[in-house]
């Protein structure tokens, strides 16, 4: 398992919004994925979240938040321009605050929400692409 503690050991944990009861499936896949996480995404240290259940991680603060095992996003239509970062296929929601990537064409969804202060948005991405093609390959 992935060791939390560090640098911000006062910093308390990062809220995120719980996913939704998951397809055992789905839940085995996003355990997989957050125990592979990097301790480091784009220089900003891991930290915990709340609640923890498993299918969330934290990095930095204000916090890069992720999401494993979410629904189809918002918007996502057929002919959706999709980023693709080191093999991994995100839609984007532009939001004023913050960005939300969220993978598709995989078993579980992965959203990342990335705050718009954040220079550049895919430094994240980047670093957790390796975790997200070894624990959920494309099927």
């Amino acid at each position: 398992m992935v060791g939390l503690a560090g640098c911000g050991s006062s910093t308390p944990p990062a809220a995120v919004s719980p996913v939704p009861s998951l397809a055992p499936a789905v839940q085995d896949v996003c355990r997989r994925l957050v125990t592979a996480l990097p301790d480091k995404v784009d220089n900003l240290h891991r930290r915990t979240t709340s609640p923890d259940e498993g299918t969330t991680a934290a990095w930095g603060d204000p916090a890069v938040l992720l999401r494993c095992g979410v629904g189809r996003p918002p918007g996502l239509t057929p002919t959706s321009m999709l980023a693709g970062v080191n093999q991994v296929y995100w839609f984007i929601d532009e939001q004023p605050e913050v960005r939300v990537w969220t993978t598709v064409g995989l078993r579980a969804n992965v959203e990342m929400r990335i705050p718009s202060k954040h220079d550049p948005p895919q430094g994240p991405l980047v670093d957790i692409a390796a975790a997200i093609t070894a624990t959920d390959p494309k099927g």
